[in-house]
């Protein structure tokens, strides 16, 4: 059994919550990049020019890479023979979001009720997954989630008749619906199985997997490709002002799922779809 004190927790979470809004995961930049060098588009690629520079600046200036730094989403992985001490695992995991907000000078946008939208002033509570595993260890994820992007997600309920074109057909009119609204060139999580809420998380999930690794199943890995060469035939473009690169990746994760049903959900990440890992 290993004993780790719930300030250790505190002190991850502020730094990755700042560390997320900052800096992109070399893999998203590198994407970016690369998708700069395709865009055909003229204007597309202004478009590109300035997200390069804004990541830049954002880098140099110690400065969030967009005025949105979202709701703090965390994946935290436990190890069975970890033991906490010193207080609340929640309210550590609350403080660190709350130092890490405001002593990163990061926009705090939760309000405490969905109705009466009142302010909670340190962007808490986050949105908390906690998963168990062998071990000792304690792995902490970061991922903010801005609302432009979140606001353009959907799910729906398919049933097991249901092809494959079809699937891909949906997930793309996700995307066309969307628009510009969420900050194109997007990243697209998708979900399939599992019931309602695990299809969701599947897709959160999806968003936090490098844009360079594809699933490890060919099934799903084809049908990434197919999902993302034909929301770039939409021609949103960057910002939505036309072009070639409207998606820089797709990432699917599957579970397993009832006999009655095929679950399938959208996450829309936008152009700095974020997160940063740490481990106690």
């Amino acid at each position: 059994m290993r004993e780790i004190n719930v300030s250790e927790v505190e002190e991850l979470v502020r730094d990755l919550c700042i560390k997320a809004n900052l800096y992109l995961p070399e893999d998203m930049e590198s994407c970016i990049e690369c998708n700069a060098k395709k865009e055909q588009s003229p204007v597309g690629k202004n478009v590109f020019a300035d997200i390069l520079d804004n990541m830049r600046v954002a880098r140099e200036e110690t400065i969030p890479i967009c005025q949105d730094t979202g709701m703090a989403v965390i994946f935290m992985t436990i190890g069975q023979d970890v033991h906490f001490v010193g207080g609340s695992l929640n309210e550590a995991i609350n403080k660190g979001v709350a130092r890490g907000y405001t002593e990163g000078r990061l926009r705090c946008s939760i309000v405490s009720d969905p109705l009466e939208r009142v302010n909670t002033g340190d962007n808490t509570p986050p949105v908390v997954h906690l998963k168990i595993a062998e071990g000792e260890k304690v792995e902490i994820m970061v991922a903010p989630k801005g609302f432009g992007s979140e606001n353009m997600s959907q799910l729906k309920m398919m049933t097991p008749s249901v092809t494959e074109d079809e699937i891909v057909d949906w997930v793309v009119s996700v995307c066309a619906k969307a628009g510009s609204n969420p900050c194109p060139p997007i990243v697209i999580g998708v979900g399939i199985g599992g019931d309602f809420e695990k299809c969701a998380y599947l897709a959160k999930k999806a968003l936090c997997r490098s844009v360079s690794k594809r699933n490890p199943k060919e099934r799903y890995a084809k049908l990434e490709a197919k999902m993302l060469e034909k929301i770039n035939l939409l021609g949103i473009g960057p910002q939505g002002f036309g072009g070639t690169q409207t998606c820089l990746a797709v990432n699917i994760e599957e579970a397993p799922t009832h006999i009655a049903g095929l679950p399938v959900s959208v996450n829309v990440g936008c152009h700095v779809t974020r997160h940063a890992s740490g481990e106690i």
